[in-house]
């Protein structure tokens, strides 16, 4: 069985085929999906396919790239949805410097915000980051995440950072690009970081796994990047999976 941490669902890309996808991952053992809202839209679509689905499972908060849109109405919204017993973190928020719609003030802001807000409510934060790594592990610090801990989505950091974030109480999950050829900074924590540290998932619709580079990606493809991950342990598959699997369940309390 195979949990995917990190996907979309609730993404325009899957309206006309969303119960297919679904029916797919739950082929492929992808039996725990764990939807992330991250603005009006997908926030309101994450809760109802928690309501729908008994194994979606959902992270609700504000993406960084959006932070000049949320309001101190939309953190109040977001932290009374969070009481459903299905919703399992805060995010995914952060810091992303490659996009330059919302100032890095504001977005800085708002994650800060975000990570009292996970505080107050006693939930895991799920990270963005996107070439803002300085700045992200140095808020985290400040706003002491420990506390609460988290789950570096995507990650794509060198394993020196993956180690500091672990020490804050952080997982590392990892997505598609640990199956590109060229992505050497993900082989290398694959490689050298320990199974009970590791997460994996998709980030579906996007960062589709060799050998779907560049196409619609789907929670069915998370055994891809749990066989790349087994292949850069010299484990099998299987390991991969159990391993994973209890980590993200743990992780997320998801069927405590």
């Amino acid at each position: 069985m195979f949990i995917d941490t990190h996907v979309h669902l609730n993404a325009d890309q899957y309206e006309e085929d969303l119960q297919e996808v679904i029916d797919r991952a739950l082929e492929a053992k992808v039996e725990r999906m764990v939807v992330i809202g991250f603005d009006r839209k997908t926030i309101e679509r994450t809760m109802q396919l928690i309501e729908q689905y008994d194994f979606v499972y959902g992270v609700i908060g504000w993406h960084p790239v959006d932070a000049i849109d949320c309001t101190q109405q939309d953190l109040e919204w977001i932290e009374q949805l969070a009481s459903h017993p299905k919703i399992v973190g805060i995010g995914e928020t952060g810091l992303d410097y490659y996009w330059d719609k919302s100032p890095k003030d504001v977005q800085q802001e708002l994650f800060r915000k975000q990570i009292q807000l996970a505080q107050k409510i006693n939930l895991p934060i799920v990270i963005h980051n996107r070439d803002a790594t300085g700045d992200v592990v140095q808020i985290l610090r400040e706003e002491n995440a420990a506390s609460v801990g988290g789950v570096m989505h995507c990650f794509s950091g060198s394993v020196e950072t993956a180690r500091e974030c672990i020490a804050m109480n952080f997982m590392i999950s990892l997505g598609g690009p640990v199956t590109f050829k060229n992505a050497r900074l993900p082989k290398e924590v694959a490689t050298e970081i320990a199974l009970e540290h590791l997460m994996i998932e998709t980030d579906a619709p996007y960062l589709a796994p060799h050998p779907h580079r560049g196409k619609r990606n789907e929670p069915a493809f998370v055994p891809l990047v749990a066989e790349e991950i087994a292949r850069l342990k010299g484990l099998t598959i299987e390991e991969i999976a159990q391993a994973t699997t209890a980590n993200a369940k743990n992780f997320f309390g998801i069927d405590n």
